[in-house]
């Protein structure tokens, strides 16, 4: 089954060959998709026909949001500790342990509507393809139910059993990376793609991070790193030197992490509701992208630290306050998560892509950072055909 979209007012296809700029941005436009690919890219006046045809309006269509890090499969709320820590307490990893607790005690049912309410909300403003990490559960049998559970949605699965030594571990953390890189990976690899490791002060150090990512890629998983969040630190270094595919918040940076990422394949990706949410000081990504980083936009959607699925909203901070043009922003939010996830196949509508699209209630992509907070997500497109819910 073909379906046209057309009266497009303005495209972003993420390809210069179709269009105009890094975004290849067309404008009276028309797409053609074919079953779950796009099969065709242009001018309106030009749209070959279809089985069925869809009039945008002049609306502006986008590739569908690339979500590369979130963290769904978790039970409670931390609104008691967000409201501290806007009266003055500052944030600590140790927040963590209280959703671990609160994750154990849940039951699957329980857990999978979570992440099912979070995916359907994630949808409607706009995210097509979402990552899921465990990292709430720090047990064997916790965390290998908190990946099973994610690869039921997606096939974006991330093992983070290194989020923080869980409470049990107190002292012992060395102890605890010992587990996991024994028992935990070997157990939990079979239904993840990737490894992740939070590398940062009160969580863990260069030495533990090293072997916790050696252990994931000797199970077949894809290293990846929370690293440079809270302070400066090792997290941006042990990516690089692991090819990780990502280090995520990259807050404190020098330097000479901005240099190795740059001659890397290690993409930075920039979570700034989690800055916004916890008062850290936002990423440089305008340094980053000016020494020619590969850069992505993500929301982070965890209980603690940024409880939003709306890269809308990143997009108008990473806009505001991490000085990105908007087409880097837009970017960075399509293009650059597939990067992050090493995938060819999303992040732009180009023939041969998969199509994912979104339609906006406005004419350009420009009214995302320019209208902050107003959902403007009108329709979503997944694999061809409109989605109202999350469907793995």
């Amino acid at each position: 089954m073909s379906v046209l979209l057309t009266n497009i007012g303005t495209l972003v296809t993420n390809d210069p060959g179709h269009g105009v700029g890094a975004l290849g941005v067309l404008h009276d436009a028309a797409l053609v998709f074919d079953g779950d690919a796009v099969a065709w890219v242009g001018a309106a006046a030009q749209a070959p026909d279809a089985d069925t045809r869809h009039d945008m309006g002049g609306a502006a269509v986008l590739p569908g949001f690339v979500e590369s890090h979130a963290h769904l499969v978790f039970a409670g709320d931390r609104a008691e500790e967000f409201g501290a820590r806007m009266a003055g307490k500052p944030y600590a990893a140790g927040g963590i342990r209280t959703t671990i607790a609160a994750t154990r005690d849940a039951t699957d049912d329980q857990l999978r509507a979570t992440v099912r309410r979070l995916l359907d909300e994630s949808l409607r403003s706009g995210s097509t393809t979402v990552e899921i990490k465990s990292g709430y559960g720090q047990s064997v049998p916790s965390e290998l139910r908190s990946v099973r559970i994610a690869a039921e949605f997606t096939d974006e699965v991330t093992l983070l059993a290194a989020h923080v030594p869980p409470p049990e571990y107190a002292g012992r953390t060395d102890d605890y990376v010992a587990m996991v890189c024994s028992e935990m990976v070997d157990v939990c690899a079979p239904h993840a793609k990737w490894i992740d490791v939070f590398c940062e002060q009160g969580a863990f150090d260069r030495d533990q991070a090293d072997a916790v990512l050696t252990a994931g890629a000797a199970a077949g998983l894809i290293p990846r790193v929370h690293g440079n969040q809270l302070h400066q630190g090792p997290g941006v270094q042990v990516a690089v030197a692991h090819n990780a595919a990502s280090v995520d918040h990259v807050a404190h940076v020098s330097q000479a992490d901005i240099d190795a990422l740059a001659a890397s394949s290690t993409v930075a990706t920039v979570l700034p509701a989690a800055d916004f949410c916890t008062r850290n000081t936002y990423p440089d990504a305008r340094a980053l992208i000016d020494a020619g980083v590969t850069v992505a936009l993500g929301a982070d959607c965890n209980p603690g630290t940024s409880y939003t699925t709306s890269i809308p909203f990143c997009i108008a901070l990473a806009v505001r306050d991490l000085h990105m043009t908007p087409e880097e922003a837009v970017w960075a939010a399509t293009a650059g998560g597939a990067r992050a996830l090493r995938r060819d196949d999303i992040g732009a509508l180009a023939p041969g892509k998969r199509a994912d699209a979104i339609v906006l209630d406005a004419p350009s992509y420009l009214h995302l950072a320019y209208r902050p907070g107003v959902p403007l997500v009108r329709q979503v497109w997944r694999g061809g055909a409109v989605a109202t819910r999350w469907e793995a």
